[in-house]
Parts: structure tokens; sequence; C-alpha cells
């Protein structure tokens, strides 16, 4: 099943991944995009937290819902419909993530609020986890690795979200799961922030943190 991937990652890597669990916080488009990419690459266990519902004015950048989905749980929906691998148990739960208390080797962050952030950087600092930030807004986004440096010097809780971009969603999230990877297997061991702005052609910035 893993066969092109094992060509990339080899067979020890693929072997370690079958060992790791991962959590998904947020089910909308960064989570969306987050699921569908991990859910089959061989790791033991996803859990997917979301309490929200899916709304109409949510599917054109959460793609794995659809008219008929309107009303019931992100999380639910989220984790059947990106459940196509036996390898990996897919588990959602619905509830916030303060309420959280599962083992997991890594975090996916795919929220838009920067409370849960904060619920995010102290659970991972307190469990000596690394965690994925990520965020879209408009042509741009940004998405690093955390470990030490404290999510507070880069954030502000005043910050309001605007608009997004299915496409610039899909950047953001693919480019965090390949990061989320690359911890899994050891190859990423370093801090780091990028930053991407697709208003005025691709540009892209990296920061160590």
């Amino acid at each position: 099943m893993f066969r092109r991937q094992i060509e990339v990652i080899g067979k020890e890597n693929q072997d370690i991944l079958s060992q790791k669990t991962v959590a998904i916080i947020g089910a909308g488009g960064l989570g969306n995009i987050i699921a569908s990419s991990i859910s089959c690459i061989g790791l033991k266990t996803i859990y997917i937290v979301d309490f929200d519902e899916i709304e109409e004015h949510n599917l054109h950048r959460q793609f794995n819902f659809n008219l008929n989905d309107i009303g019931k749980k992100k999380a639910e929906v989220l984790a059947k419909r990106v459940n196509r691998c036996k390898n990996t148990k897919i588990i959602p739960i619905v509830n916030k993530f303060k309420n959280f208390n599962e083992k997991t080797d890594i975090i996916f962050d795919a929220t838009d609020n920067f409370e849960v952030r904060f619920q995010i950087d102290k659970f991972a600092k307190k469990n000596k986890i690394p965690w994925i930030y990520a965020s879209v807004e408009k042509w741009h986004g940004q998405t690093g690795i955390f470990k030490t440096t404290s999510f507070e010097i880069f954030a502000t809780k005043k910050h309001q979200p605007k608009g997004q971009l299915s496409s610039i969603i899909n950047l953001i999230g693919s480019i965090s799961v390949t990061l989320g990877l690359k911890i899994l297997i050891n190859k990423q061991e370093n801090e780091v922030l990028y930053y991407l702005n697709f208003e005025n052609g691709l540009d892209i910035k990296k920061f160590k943190l």
C-alpha cells in the first residue's frame, strides 16, 4: 500500500509512522486538508477534535462536506470521510480542545482561534511534544513548528480572522502536513515559521524561531 511513499522515506521510517499518533485540532478548511493528507500514510491513530457543526458557508473550503451534511458534527463527518485505509484508527472527538487529554506524538493546529492556540501551546509544552501552527487569511498564510518557543510572542488575542481562499488553505495545509511528517520520522528538529503570500506573485519567507 505504501510502496511509493516508502520509495521516498524508506521502510524503517514507514515502520516508525505505524507507531505514531497525531491530533488535528479543528475540522474546518485546514482540518479537511490535513486529515485528508495524513489519513492514509500509515499512522497508528488520528484524533480529530472539533465541537462545531457544518454550515452551508463552510462548503467552499471544507471539501469533504456537502449540502447533505449541514447540521452534522464536523469531527464525525470528517473522520468518516477520510477513513479509507485499514491501517489507521481515526477517532472523532466532539468537544472543545480544553477537554482533550489523549496521548499524542504531535498536534496539528487547524483552528482560527488564538485562545485555542494558546491552549495547544500550553498542552504541547506540558507534554513535551511539538505542534504545527497554521493560519490563512486572504492571499497569505503561515505555518511553522513550535517546540520550546512561546507562541504568545507571535500572536494577539485581539486579531479577528478575515476572508479565506480555498487554494491558499490547500497550500498551507499541505506544507503543515509535510512539516509534521518530517518531525514524525525525525527529519526535522528545528523550530521554523514559513510565511506565504500570493497576492502579487508567490513570495515565501522562512524564519528561524
